[in-house]
């Protein structure tokens, strides 16, 4: 998008118009396809700026560019999934390199620091990232970052971004926000001093369940040449069809985002007079310990809401019960789906763990679609119903 777009349209007029007469040589109002994995030089020694596509595609390159308005950044990357955009963040770091990281994350996350990074010498402390006095006290001489969720996959705590990034900056530390819950509809990070930005797009960028991506946006030149070079350099760039795939889903983003919000605090609302649910977890509600930081960062609370059941042994029999919303893993699409984080998303935490950071075996969470609210409160009642018939029937 160009800079005059971002300087007088609002974010709704911005979503609405990606992609359109981005082409100059065709004026097409939907962004081309460019499948070409190479392009022709017009002269020896000169280029149109697209040599092979690893290194930059014409469909690409207007997608990084709107991310980067978006989130109000000086460049975006777009890579062929989430966890390749966070393992693209995290190879700025070294052996020998700390990072404070959230400690109720994604687990996919979890798994890649745990797992992976771990053996390269990159060591992690998880801290509950709503105690700013946590998280100052976590950090060590060779500490780099932050690495921070908020709200947080899959409890919804709350972090106060420009509080950590004070913190950052007295520390000469870099801050990186996972925005992928709340997007740059409802939080920009950046615009609350973050160095970077990462979205699994896949979620509510996308909107629709049919692609899988990943996206970074730099606040700065200086980070912004590294993560280039290291996005060339490992090579797991987000494909052309891909790319064209995720702007169409972002055109809607706004009026998605509003929907799925609205129909979330209503549920969210409902669920607290359940008496099956012992407790809910959304950033807005009353009793939220960080609605007040929530509210001073964002605009929205976003669609997910996650809950906790009274007794275990109802998780079975209500993800059993459930007809409309889908018992799926993932979330942000325009369909309502239901995870049992213990098992699916998280299952790669030690149980003590994921015990220590809220995630029980009693917690579900759910990924708030578009479909009419009563549809939904009504798939959920008979669902709770029959988890309550058949415990009677034990």
């Amino acid at each position: 998008m160009p800079p005059s777009e971002s300087a007088t349209h609002r974010m709704e007029t911005l979503l609405a118009q990606l992609g359109n007469r981005q082409d100059p040589q065709t004026g097409a109002v939907s962004m081309p396809i460019y499948h070409s994995t190479t392009f022709s030089h017009p002269e020896t020694g000169h280029s149109t700026g697209f040599d092979y596509t690893r290194t930059a595609n014409p469909t690409r390159s207007v997608l990084e560019s709107a991310i980067a308005t978006l989130e109000g950044g000086v460049r975006g990357f777009a890579f062929a999934s989430g966890m390749a955009a966070v393992t693209c963040v995290l190879t700025l770091f070294k052996s020998g390199d700390h990072l404070v990281v959230s400690d109720d994350l994604y687990g996919g996350t979890y798994r890649l620091l745990e797992q992976v990074l771990s053996f390269t010498g990159l060591s992690t402390t998880y801290v509950d990232m709503s105690d700013l006095a946590a998280v100052e006290a976590a950090i060590r001489p060779n500490t780099q970052a932050l690495f921070i969720e908020t709200p947080t996959n899959p409890t919804m705590k709350i972090t106060d971004i420009a509080g950590c990034v004070g913190i950052a900056n007295r520390h000469h530390i870099m801050t990186i926000v996972d925005n992928t819950f709340m997007t740059p509809y409802y939080q920009k990070p950046i615009g609350l001093g973050a160095d970077l930005v990462v979205h699994s797009a896949t979620k509510f960028l996308g909107g629709h369940n049919d692609v899988l991506a990943g996206l970074v946006v730099a606040s700065d030149e200086t980070v912004a040449a590294r993560i280039g070079q290291l996005q060339n350099g490992i090579g797991a760039v987000l494909g052309p069809q891909d790319c064209w795939l995720l702007m169409r889903g972002m055109k809607t983003l706004g009026l998605r985002m509003e929907r799925c919000t609205e129909n979330a605090k209503v549920l969210a609302k409902w669920l607290q007079r359940q008496s099956i649910v012992t407790r809910v977890f959304y950033p807005t509600l009353d009793n939220h310990p960080g609605r007040f930081v929530h509210e001073k960062q964002s605009t929205g609370g976003g669609g997910m809401v996650s809950f906790e059941l009274s007794d275990a042994r109802f998780v079975k029999p209500v993800l059993d019960g459930i007809k409309l919303i889908t018992f799926a893993e993932s979330l942000g699409g325009v369909e309502s789906l239901m995870t049992y984080p213990a098992t699916q998303t998280h299952a790669d935490m030690p149980k003590d763990v994921r015990e220590a950071v809220g995630v029980s075996d009693r917690l579900l969470r759910f990924s708030v679609g578009i479909e009419h609210i009563d549809d939904l409160m009504a798939d959920l009642a008979q669902a709770f119903d029959h988890a309550q018939g058949e415990m009677a029937a034990q």
